[in-house]
């Protein structure tokens, strides 16, 4: 019976279905399967309700405000130029600026594609305009982007806390160094990219010139809030003062003091369209999160965790053999299926088989949203490679291949984070 609610849950998506009803149609299906099951439509629809009737769930929404907030505040365009004072004069320093802005960008919001879109809207036509390709500007900016999901604050990491259990602030600090080594690797793929294609010197020389005109204290002075943003999230949440969600509450308070008070790129009048923006963001987020922490319910009752546990360590008996497999299942599902019904469905199946192998679910949380942060750039359902076409007007396939080498340092360095489990965990209090 596992078998055939998946099959209807797949089914549902090929006939391009919204993924929160196809799961909601997959959940309903299992009580209509075995009738002894109590996942009849009113347990799943009541419990759809009580999903989202969290205080942590909170968070979500108010975390991607304060992320548009800062993104039609120009916050992006700060830090990129503070970045660029130092790195604008090397091999490669441009791009090597977008992924750092990208990271420190990436503490503002929570979501991979509201990173390519602030990120992206404004570095990419620098970068064309200095004399680099397009598609590779463009698939650099989507890869980086990824970042958006994995650097704290995270929108997967609260979900994934939330299914699991498992500490959100806990999470929020073990992404720290995972996403600071992926933006390491991407920026070395991307200075050996240079050093093999070329770049326009004199473009370059003119505008590190430009840049550094205003001085550094002037650049400094200027930048000096959009870069105490992470320092303001994560100092409060690592330092005890406050929890995620009301982490998000301040987050959203800075945002318009800094956005419409300090640096005045925003009146008060913008507010308006810009939280009716978030609402349409997140309301989607918020039905496809109840629909599948109800099918995690449903698949619960029908013990397919177990099954699958029992399935899989009987048929693969080594640890390494074991998170390999995982690694591979991720990527695939992160191909076609949305992040946060990924996490919300395979949580409760993968948590068994990662609690057998002893492996610490701190680290398998960040490890499954890496995984995830990867299909943000893959074809067919990869958000980001549509957010950077629209930008761009690269078709979306041409941006994909541009984009493999960044793929390819990305799953390395996913590579050393499923392996050395201290990079997870070394900032995580005991």
């Amino acid at each position: 019976m596992i078998g055939i609610v998946f099959i209807v849950f797949i089914g549902a998506l090929l006939l391009g279905i919204p993924i929160g009803i196809a799961v909601s149609t997959a959940s309903i299906s299992a009580g209509l399967l075995d009738p002894h099951l109590p996942a009849s439509a009113a347990y799943v629809f009541r419990n759809m309700v009580t999903a989202i009737d969290s205080y942590a769930l909170l968070a979500v929404p108010l975390f991607i405000l304060s992320g548009n907030i800062m993104a039609k505040g120009g916050i992006s365009k700060k830090l990129f130029d503070f970045f660029a004072y130092f790195l604008g004069n090397l091999s490669g320093g441009i791009p090597a600026t977008v992924i750092v802005t990208t990271l420190f960008y990436a503490a503002t919001t929570g979501s991979g594609p509201a990173t390519v879109a602030a990120v992206g809207a404004m570095t990419i036509p620098i970068l064309t305009g200095l004399g680099y390709d397009k598609g590779f500007a463009t698939a650099m900016v989507v890869t980086a982007g990824g970042l958006g999901v994995i650097i704290p604050p995270s929108i997967p990491f609260i979900v994934y806390g939330l299914s699991s259990g498992e500490s959100i602030g806990s999470l929020f600090i073990a992404g720290i160094i995972p996403g600071i080594l992926i933006g390491i690797c991407l920026i070395v793929y991307a200075v050996i990219y240079c050093r093999r294609h070329g770049e326009d010197k004199e473009k370059l020389a003119k505008n590190y010139i430009e840049i550094r005109s205003n001085g550094l204290w002037g650049l400094f002075r200027s930048s000096f809030f959009a870069l105490l943003t992470p320092v303001i999230i994560l100092g409060g949440i690592y330092g005890g003062f406050v929890t995620p969600t009301e982490a998000a509450d301040v987050s959203v308070v800075y945002a318009v003091i800094v956005s419409v008070i300090i640096y005045r790129t925003l009146d008060f009048k913008d507010l308006l369209s810009i939280l009716r923006d978030s609402i349409k963001t997140a309301a989607p987020i918020l039905l496809v999160v109840s629909a599948a922490t109800v099918f995690g319910r449903v698949l619960t009752l029908m013990n397919a965790p177990q099954q699958i546990t029992a399935f899989i360590t009987s048929a693969i008996s080594s640890k390494i053999a074991l998170l390999l497999v995982i690694n591979l299942l991720l990527l695939f599902i992160g191909l076609f299926m949305e992040t946060l019904a990924s996490i919300l469905i395979l949580t409760p199946i993968l948590m068994p088989i990662i609690n057998n192998i002893g492996v610490n679910p701190i680290h398998f949380g960040i490890i499954m949203v890496v995984n995830l942060a990867i299909g943000f750039v893959t074809p067919p359902v990869g958000m980001n490679l549509f957010v950077g076409s629209s930008l761009t007007g690269i078709p979306v396939l041409n941006i994909a291949k541009k984009a493999i080498p960044f793929i390819i340092t990305f799953i390395i360095a996913l590579m050393f984070i499923t392996f050395i489990p201290e990079i997870s965990l070394a900032l995580v209090k005991k």
